[in-house]
Order: structure tokens, then C-alpha cells, then sequence
């Protein structure tokens, strides 16, 4: 076999550094190499079929088995499944009445953290609040879960309600989380490929990336991270609310989704083949 180009010796790295990960995760959970072997076929299936649209059933299969190395006996059985559910998961009222809290005016205190609520009553309430973004579900119901995932407080005595928690992480529901993961990694990693394929950059998507820090360091800049993005929130979800209400007339057909996301990673720093390494200087780099 031909040595493979830099091109493609780039990209097999690039999906060393993804595979790592899913293997990381099923391992965790105990879901074996053979269930994850099947998705993968599947996705290639899937992504071939995309490749070639319009062809006649019976090439179908023969063009499908030369684009993936999967041999027609197995891309047969696997054109036969059900396609494997891509689509994003339904939408999450108690994400929404969460991000509301936290964003809308009349809902945040003078430092611009979400206040303590009475449970009931004019607004500002949790009433009010839930029925803002819903009237589809009882405020009980959207408090219940908000509670159970642990994002926020109900005091009964005083009937008021609390946020427990900054940021929208279930705790204790391993279900919602990789739920959770498969909607944001999977739409990053969307925008990323899409990115690379096209001519021109359709997503907006960018990191910073920096080394020789310190534990220390690392840690400081966590809580300016949680600024900007509580910032952020504060900037979009009105906005996003606002056109939502504006497009609601708008045909199923001609809807569109939109994800925001910031995240960070740090780890500890590979050996250095050099025994006087020097810092890297801050380097902003497409994630």
C-alpha cells in the first residue's frame, strides 16, 4: 500500500483524536467495540447514499461498496435498516425556562444574577416565568424537574424558588447528559467537517489555545470563561426569543436551527522532547 499523503495522514490523525474519545466513553459505559462497529458502518452507508443521489436502485449498492471498502453482501444488509436517528433531540422546556431565568431583566437581580422567586403571584415568578415560555406545561411540572435535575431549590416554607446551579447540567440524569453530548458535540463536530469540506467557511467556529500554564493559571481564567459566556446568554436568548416569535408563521420546511456553544478543555502537557521548553505564546486556532 502506497504511503498515504500528508493530506490524508492529517485527517487519519484528526479522527485518531475523535475515535479516542468515543472509545474512551464506551468503554466507561460498558457499550462493546462491535455496537460501536455497527454505527459506524451504518454512518458510512448513510454518508455514501448522500454522496451519489439520484442513482438507480440497482447501482445503489455496487457504488456504495466502492466509496466505503464494504463489501456489497454487508452494505445490503445494512441499506435494509432503519436509518439510525440523526436529527436533534425534542425541545427541552426546562432548558429553555432555565436560560430564561438567568437572562430576562425582570427575572435577575442589580448584579444581574437571577433572583429568588416566589412560586406563584405576579410577576416576577416562577408563574410568570414558566408561562413565558410555555403554556403547554403546569410551572409545578417545568419546577418538579428543575428540581429533581437538581438546577434548582424549592423552599417550601417561604413558597420561593432558587437556582441551584449556573450553568445547565443535569445532575444525576445520565440519560439527559449524553443526550446533552450528542446534540452539542455532534453539532461542533457538524460545523467542523462542514467547514473543511466546503470552499468557503459556513460556521462560525474558532478557539483560543495556550500552553506553559500553571495549575494555577488554568484555574484563574475559568471564572472570566463563565463571565463571557453568562454575558453571552444574556445577549442571544432574548434576541433568539424574540425571532422565534417573530417566525412563527414560518412553514416546517423553511425552519431553521441555530447552536451556540463555548467550551474549554485543559490537560496536563505532554513530555517535552526539549528539557528547556519555552511557553507558547497565545494562539488563536480553528477548534
Amino acid at each position: 500500500m502506497p504511503d498515504a499523503s500528508p493530506e490524508q495522514q492529517a485527517l487519519q490523525q484528526a479522527l485518531a483524536g475523535m475515535m479516542s474519545s468515543v472509545a474512551r466513553l464506551s468503554v466507561a459505559r460498558g457499550l462493546p467495540y462491535a455496537a460501536v462497529e455497527e454505527m459506524l458502518r451504518i454512518a458510512f452507508v448513510q454518508a455514501a447514499a448522500r454522496a451519489h443521489p439520484g442513482l438507480p436502485e440497482h447501482r445503489k449498492v455496487s457504488r456504495i461498496s466502492t466509496t466505503t471498502g464494504i463489501n456489497r453482501r454487508e452494505v445490503t444488509r445494512l441499506v435494509g435498516l432503519q436509518e439510525a436517528r440523526t436529527a436533534p433531540r425534542a425541545r427541552s422546556l426546562v432548558s429553555e425556562v432555565f436560560a430564561h431565568w438567568r437572562t430576562h431583566i425582570p427575572y435577575r437581580d442589580a448584579e444581574g444574577q437571577p433572583r429568588e422567586l416566589p412560586r406563584q403571584g405576579p410577576a416576577p415568578s416562577f408563574e410568570t416565568l414558566a408561562h413565558e415560555v410555555t403554556r403547554d406545561v403546569h410551572p409545578r411540572s417545568l419546577l418538579d424537574e428543575l428540581c429533581r435535575l437538581g438546577l434548582a431549590a424549592w423552599d417550601e416554607a417561604a413558597d420561593t424558588v432558587a437556582l441551584a446551579r449556573d450553568a445547565f447540567v443535569p445532575h444525576g440524569d445520565r440519560v439527559r447528559l449524553l443526550g446533552l453530548l450528542g446534540d452539542n458535540v455532534g453539532d461542533h463536530l457538524r460545523a467542523a467537517v462542514d467547514n473543511v469540506l466546503a470552499d468557503d467557511r459556513t460556521h462560525f467556529e474558532q478557539a483560543l489555545f495556550a500552553d506553559g500554564l500553571s495549575l494555577e493559571s488554568v484555574e484563574s481564567i475559568r471564572p472570566l470563561v463563565r463571565e463571557q459566556w453568562q454575558t453571552v446568554l444574556a445577549a442571544l436568548v432574548p434576541t433568539l426569543e424574540a425571532r422565534i416569535a417573530a417566525d412563527v408563521e414560518i412553514p416546517p420546511a423553511q425552519q431553521r436551527r441555530l447552536r451556540v456553544g463555548l467550551y474549554t478543555y485543559q490537560e496536563e502537557a505532554a513530555p517535552a522532547a526539549s528539557p528547556s521548553p519555552s511557553p507558547t505564546a497565545l494562539e488563536p486556532r480553528k477548534a
